[in-house]
């Protein structure tokens, strides 16, 4: 698909919301005349979308052990009322008087007011920049100044963290940081109150998503990781590059995590990712408004509070982290599920995934370029990896079309990326730098092979 047709996908998910057979990736490669074509479309358009055809829809689910990590009620959020807050945090954000484009930070956990922020700051004409709230101070300063960010959106109160107060110092140390704003409790002095912005301001809702989208900026850590014998994979030591994307590649990534785990209008994605980087927003909040359907995040993992989640009778999409595969084995959780999608982050192990039944998918994240999809009982990331010509199909081979997302590997054995999906760009003080002329994004990385089969992605 190329990118006309990324922008044919998000027009056809406004006008056939409720088909069941939405093509996410078999539209058109040529925009229908109803399909924008010059200006980017963002998510606050999807939003608007859901919203006009479907307002009591379910957009937003809140964790119900919310109160006890952040002191903030859980509140499930319609299409509609979210347009609306969307709107109100928009014109707010407006009346800070930034440059068109600015970049502007959001550091919170994945909850409600997360992804209301991020689409108040697109349609406010702004990029947000995407902080990992368990990021420490240091490590925080380092993103901001190298995404140039003038502005931070944040909450008050994470558990016994205290984002708000950090943020503060931050921008003492960042001088260029002109507004610190946040949902409360607990908002220091000198910070903004979001929870006011929402109760001062009458956005206009009517005219969510119909401005052009500024893209998006994400932070890659590259370098090695310390090691760990078991539970979660830490975090690279080295320093975040920000890495900037623009609006239809966010949702050309949502559109490839889409097709395998085939969610359908008015389904529920229940994701245990942090929205802080590529992955966990294209699989949470890009993917679920793109497919019209319901996000639940829980940032604070809880057995019973996840049990009681997966006893909803909805139509249910489970997105885990990979490490957690040998746990839920030992549970019954998979035959609740409509799919259980686990997300590995590069360099990994592939061997030592379960046999899979039908509705587990794999997606291999690939720094913060690129994501690789694909069913364990079809299209499994491990044949596709070694055969990277089984990830297009026929009719993208006979016409030469790069689709979504075009893989190859390398005579050195690295992978290289092409495609709507994977089109990002380093950023270097603001400026974006374009080091793939030929449309090639190589990656660091390169799979081990066995018997025909990725066994592992390892570091080049």
């Amino acid at each position: 698909m190329s990118a006309d047709g990324v922008t044919a996908v998000a027009a056809q998910a406004m006008m056939r919301r409720d088909d069941a057979s939405f093509p996410c990736v078999t539209a058109p490669d040529h925009a229908p005349d109803h399909a924008p074509s010059s200006a980017p479309m963002g998510l606050g358009a999807l939003l608007a979308a859901v919203a006009d055809r479907h307002p009591a829809r379910i957009a937003f689910v809140d964790q119900a052990s919310k109160p006890d990590w952040c002191g903030r009620p859980a509140i499930a959020w319609t299409y509609a009322a979210a347009r609306e807050i969307v709107a109100r945090l928009a014109e707010g954000l407006q009346q800070l008087r930034l440059p068109p484009r600015s970049p502007v930070g959001l550091c919170m956990a994945g909850m409600a007011e997360a992804h209301l922020a991020f689409l108040a700051i697109e349609q406010a004409g702004h990029v947000p920049c995407l902080l990992p709230v368990t990021w420490d101070e240091d490590r925080l300063l380092q993103a901001v100044e190298a995404a140039q960010i003038l502005a931070i959106l944040t909450q008050g109160v994470l558990g016994a963290e205290r984002p708000a107060e950090t943020m503060c110092r931050v921008a003492m140390r960042y001088f260029p940081l002109r507004f610190v704003a946040a949902f409360g409790p607990h908002v220091p002095d000198g910070v903004i109150s979001l929870d006011q912005v929402v109760l001062d301001h009458r956005g206009d809702a009517a005219a969510l998503g119909t401005g052009p989208a500024a893209g998006l900026v994400t932070f890659a850590l590259p370098g090695a990781a310390p090691a760990r014998p078991a539970g979660p994979p830490p975090e690279p030591e080295g320093a975040p590059l920000p890495v900037r994307r623009e609006a239809e590649a966010l949702t050309a990534a949502a559109a490839g995590c889409l097709a395998p785990m085939r969610v359908e209008p008015g389904d529920r994605i229940l994701s245990l990712l942090p929205p802080s980087d590529l992955k966990g927003l294209a699989t949470g909040l890009a993917a679920a408004l793109l497919a019209g359907a319901t996000l639940e995040c829980h940032p604070v993992f809880e057995t019973g509070a996840l049990s009681a989640a997966l006893d909803q009778p909805v139509p249910t999409h489970l997105v885990a982290p990979a490490w957690m595969e040998a746990g839920f084995a030992r549970t019954t959780v998979a035959g609740r599920l409509r799919t259980l999608a686990y997300v590995h982050r590069a360099p990994c192990r592939l061997s030592g995934r379960l046999p899979g039944r039908a509705g587990v998918v794999d997606i291999l994240a690939f720094d913060e370029t690129a994501l690789l999809c694909g069913r364990r009982d079809a299209q499994d990331v491990g044949l596709v990896l070694a055969a990277p010509e089984r990830a297009a199909s026929p009719r993208e081979q006979a016409a030469d079309r790069t689709g979504l997302m075009q893989l190859r590997r390398d005579p050195d054995g690295r992978l290289s990326f092409r495609g709507a999906a994977c089109t990002a760009r380093m950023l270097h003080r603001g400026i974006t730098l374009e080091e793939n002329q030929d449309g090639w994004m190589p990656s660091r990385f390169r799979p081990s092979l066995f018997a025909g089969v990725a066994t592992a992605v390892a570091e080049v």
